[in-house]
């Protein structure tokens, strides 16, 4: 009786003389010098880079000693590589002359990347309303994505906790703060604009969200015609007539004639009005002092006047 052929799998060469050390190290991810043109930005990235003070010291620290901090990147299909963390690093290379930065290659998918983009940039040590708003946004949907994914595999009653709780036990902020920031990414972008430069309180603006889009452009109007921003009761009462239908341009208008109480003590002068009478050359403590001269004055005269 012919006996059965026994399979025997012979190791390539190289198998056989790799150590498991070897093979480890094979398996770590590397630092890897990357030229500058095959990086491109994380898609919709709602971190900004700009040219501040801040962005001048890194050009000379990466002119003078390169990439201390490798970036993070992986691989695009369409070839190159996206960042996913490293855009300040990539700019102020490129404002420094490097042709290349160190970069560490990973693969992810895009939930995993959009949450490394996220949770990376949240370090920093400024950071717009705007940008956080977006960011949580982002990584909310990424994180709903992963847990949709998960439940097709295993799904213990009581054990999930919510995706707002979940980001916010990773960002420090409240599950209810980080529904708020996510808010203001319903904002038209001339009124985040002004919450980000903090010409809009950020209470306020959550309010404002709430308004259409058409709402919130006759909203632009209304501040302009009356030259005053709104504060969080203002803010309340416009949200309720959006929510009733009544939130007319003329409504608006007339809520925003109000008179706040913080500003029944003060009085403002604009500078176009100031600059008509002062030269170019002077600062406002010279145009300050010549005022209060002025007032001084005029103050002395009329106390005159009102004695005889």
């Amino acid at each position: 009786m012919a006996k059965k052929g026994v399979n025997i799998s012979l190791k390539g060469y190289d198998e056989i003389f790799t150590t498991e050390e070897t093979r480890t190290n094979e398996k770590l991810e590397k630092v890897q010098n990357i030229p500058l043109s095959e990086l491109l930005p994380f898609k919709n990235h709602p971190f900004k880079v700009i040219d501040d003070e801040s962005m001048l010291r890194t050009v000379e620290s990466v002119a003078q000693y390169g990439v201390l901090a490798p970036a993070i990147a992986r691989p695009r299909e369409e070839g190159g590589y996206e960042l996913i963390s490293g855009h300040r690093r990539y700019h102020a290379s490129e404002l420094a002359g490097r042709e290349t930065m160190p970069v560490i290659i990973r693969n992810l998918d895009d939930d995993a990347a959009t949450i490394l983009m996220v949770d990376s940039n949240l370090q920093r040590e400024t950071i717009l309303p705007s940008e956080r708003a977006f960011a949580y946004k982002m990584k909310l949907e990424a994180i709903k994505h992963q847990g949709a994914r998960s439940d097709l595999t295993s799904c213990q009653v009581g054990t999930k906790l919510r995706t707002d709780e979940m980001l916010a036990k990773d960002s420090g902020d409240s599950a209810r703060q980080v529904q708020r920031y996510i808010r203001l990414t319903e904002l038209i972008p001339e009124l985040l604009s002004m919450v980000d430069e903090k010409k809009i309180s950020f209470n306020p603006a959550v309010e404002l969200s709430y308004l259409t889009k058409e709402e919130q452009q006759d909203f632009l109007e209304a501040m302009d015609m009356e030259q005053n921003t709104p504060s969080l009761s203002q803010a309340q009462r416009l949200k309720k007539l959006s929510q009733e239908g009544n939130c007319t341009l003329e409504a608006m208008a007339e809520i925003m004639a109000e008179v706040k109480k913080d500003e029944l003590d003060k009085v403002t002068i604009k500078n176009d009005v100031l600059k008509k009478y002062f030269p170019k050359s002077y600062t406002p403590k010279q145009m300050q002092d010549i005022i209060i001269k002025l007032l001084e004055g005029w103050h002395k005269k009329r106390t005159k006047q009102m004695e005889r």
